[in-house]
């Protein structure tokens, strides 16, 4: 075990690391440091008598047979992958539309994923599943099913067979993706029965920075992948290449992207991709945007102004408006673009979901969703102008949806159908399934979760806290009508991310119902700037040397919920996990007077290493790179590692991570919290062996991690049975 080093803090980002070591992920020395820490924590915060009953409490729920098996129609079928006591990693099954509107479908299960482990002595997650459209009359058969090896971002790929329900050997032709490696980051998708696109770890040099894949390659069954034809190779400066093919009868493309950073790529339609004939013409969009295709049309997403055109002819169109062409007319030069949707100071886009003659908008209004039907000038024929979409794009209601429910929507089959599914889920209403087609009056329910928790005298609200610079924030609070009207101080839990334009929307959560809500506490999201509320501007509000207004958001949450009443700061609590981690380390170490215990869960907290561990180059658009002394600067100013100071107080700090997280390096986590044990802090650590970025690689390890967090948070808040 390497000795415990003299700590001088804050510290010298140019002096050695002096927990540097444990960045060894799999070192002998740092997972000796880490079941250390394990044990410390199991015997104090897993000694609590509270933690076995969250645990049993949560577990219950996660292997419930009454959960809404969430599904995705192919043919006449219906997939979904479950999890339960009796399938600890999960089974891929089927069923029919028929039998699943029934209380009890009946299931055909096409992978056991507990006996495929046990069969090859390997921890397999489940990563999921693409499939092959198969030609009109033939039934579905070809799949490409993604597996990981405890639950990382690496995983590997094979080909599987629905009717012999068995994987394709490679000996027998089928595809295969990095098994031999034991795993890799990337892909294979279909590029039709015999042909895949396969963008993956080739070997020295086939890699981005951040670990990702730099080359495409165009593979056809019965050939040495060593012999496919390369489709595209990035810069060793890029992040992410891929290649996909649209499969839309009548409307086939093939689609190569350039991911260059985040918020930053390029998109290329190719012609007779693999061949000696091949050309790639890229399209002419900002590289901020993000183009989708859907039959004859090409919509545009913008995440920042866009003028087209000069002189009095000049157009410009604002961020976070949703354009619309058709596409070959575009390719051939024409710049007529429809505005689809265009944001307001309160409004922003959501999401769109294409189904076969329809667009549904998914519009936030203050954070609530709103869902408009947008219907081509070619469907509605009425309003067609030959030729061009000057032609009026008309709009539709979408049926009655719970208005102060996050709801969500998403094609049965946009190929072939106008059918939607419709998932809507409040704090304080379970979720619920249901099933509409355009041009219909209502949503059919299909499936309802059960009430884990009992809502009587819980109440669920929006509300604004005014941030630093006078910026209205919104968040959400839940939790007993009494609290909500400022008859605190109440234990109270505040939850954030703020970051990748990542909004944070109402959800029933059984876990926080039963493990908080029941007990009297109160539970807040915060939707500060860096997320995707408002759109891009309230992303980019946030950026790199702006990275500050979102903690001074969160900050301002924090202050409103005391001054009305709600808790104080020996009462409130924070959480959040990954940039969520960030932002809940630098409340730790910016604002530690406002909160009386802070949750810090697969995080980033070294912000002068992280663009060399793992992915973390391909964020140094979201934060700046610390390499380059001028961000240096201002990236130090939110590095929680660098901004500890031994000689403050701090409110105890619950760190966890995974061993198997090879996005957010472990060593985040460890380094942090080696840093508050040798100064003295109230510090417990826990790190999941498996898991990835999702810190758990089943129910039972999610239940585990779980206990941890809301046991310490009541511990430490005063929620006392």
């Amino acid at each position: 075990m390497t000795s415990e080093p003299s700590i001088t803090t804050p510290l010298d980002p140019s002096a050695n690391d002096p927990f540097g070591w444990l960045e060894e992920v799999e070192g002998a020395d740092a997972l000796a440091w880490v079941r250390a820490r394990n044990d410390e924590a199991h015997a104090g915060v897993g000694s609590d008598p509270v933690f076995a009953k969250i645990e049993a409490q949560i577990l219950e729920v996660l292997d419930s047979d009454d959960r809404v098996p969430e599904v995705s129609r192919l043919g006449d079928h219906l997939y979904n992958f479950w999890r339960d006591a009796d399938h600890e990693r999960g089974v891929w099954r089927r069923t029919t539309p028929e039998s699943y509107r029934t209380d009890s479908p009946e299931w055909e299960i096409l992978l056991d994923l507990d006996a495929l482990a046990a069969e090859e002595d390997e921890s397999w997650v489940w990563h999921g599943a693409s499939m092959l459209r198969p030609a009109p009359g033939e039934p579905w058969r070809k799949a490409l099913v993604d597996l990981s090896p405890g639950g990382s971002d690496a995983d590997v790929t094979r080909e599987f067979d629905l009717v012999t329900k068995t994987f394709v050997r490679p000996e027998d032709g089928g595809f295969t993706r990095a098994v031999e490696q034991g795993g890799a980051k990337g892909g294979l998708s279909w590029c039709g029965p015999d042909a895949v696109y396969v963008f993956t770890d080739f070997g020295p040099g086939s890699l981005t920075p951040s670990g990702y894949p730099r080359i495409v390659k165009l593979w056809r069954r019965g050939t040495p992948l060593a012999d496919a034809p390369v489709v595209y190779e990035g810069t060793d400066e890029d992040m992410y290449i891929s290649a996909r093919h649209l499969h839309t009868p009548g409307f086939e493309r093939d689609l190569v992207s350039r991911s260059i950073a985040f918020y930053k790529s390029e998109t290329y339609v190719a012609t007779d991709p693999g061949t000696p004939e091949q050309t790639l013409t890229k399209l002419d969009i900002p590289d901020s945007a993000e183009a989708g295709f859907h039959r004859e049309w090409l919509v545009i997403d913008l995440r920042e102004d866009w003028s087209l055109g000069s002189g009095q002819e000049q157009r410009t169109y604002v961020a976070g408006s949703l354009l619309a062409i058709e596409a070959d007319r575009f390719l051939a030069g024409e710049r007529d673009l429809t505005v689809l949707f265009e944001p307001t100071e309160k409004t922003s886009l959501a999401g769109a979901t294409w189904t076969r003659n329809h667009l549904v908008l998914n519009v936030f209004e203050d954070v609530k969703n709103r869902l408009h039907v947008l219907t081509p000038p070619d469907v509605t024929g009425s309003e067609v102008s030959t030729g061009s979409t000057s032609g009026t794009w008309t709009r539709s209601e979408f049926p009655a949806t719970d208005p102060v429910a996050a709801v969500g929507t998403r094609a049965v089959d946009a190929v072939e159908s106008d059918e939607v599914w419709v998932v809507t889920s409040g704090y304080l209403t379970p979720t619920t399934y249901g099933l509409t087609t355009i041009g219909e009056e209502t949503i059919e329910p299909l499936k309802s979760a059960p009430a884990w928790f009992d809502t009587d005298g819980l109440s669920a609200e929006q509300r604004f806290a005014t941030s630093a610079d006078g910026t209205r924030v919104p968040y959400f609070i839940v939790g007993p009508e009494s609290a909500l009207a400022g008859q605190g101080p109440v234990p109270t839990l505040l939850y954030g991310y703020g970051g990748f334009e990542i909004p944070m929307t109402p959800g029933y959560s059984a876990g926080v119902g039963r493990s908080w809500l029941s007990e009297g506490g109160v539970y807040v999201v915060a939707n500060i700037r860096g997320g995707g509320e408002y759109g891009p501007a309230w992303h980019q509000a946030a950026l790199k040397e702006n990275r500050h207004k979102a903690y001074e958001d969160f900050a301002a949450v924090a202050r409103h919920l005391a001054e009305t009443g709600v808790t104080d700061a020996r009462h409130l609590g924070v959480q959040g996990g990954s940039n969520g981690g960030l932002l809940t380390g630098n409340m730790l170490t910016r604002y530690p007077e406002l909160f009386g215990a802070v949750v810090i869960q697969v995080p980033l907290l070294d912000m002068k290493r992280y663009s060399h561990l793992l992915a973390g180059a391909s964020w140094m658009a979201e934060y700046g790179d610390p390499d380059v002394p001028e961000e240096w600067e201002f990236i130090r100013t939110f590095s929680p590692y660098h901004l500890l100071d031994a000689e403050k107080s701090y409110p105890p700090v619950l760190l966890t991570t995974s061993t198997k997280d090879d996005r957010v390096h472990p060593g985040h986590a460890r380094k942090m919290a080696a840093l508050l044990a040798a100064t003295g802090k109230d510090v417990t650590y826990y790190e999941n062996i498996e898991g990835g970025h999702g810190g758990a690689a089943n129910n039972a390890q999610a239940a585990h991690l779980s206990a941890f967090a809301w046991t310490f948070l009541r511990d430490r808040l005063g929620l006392i049975e």
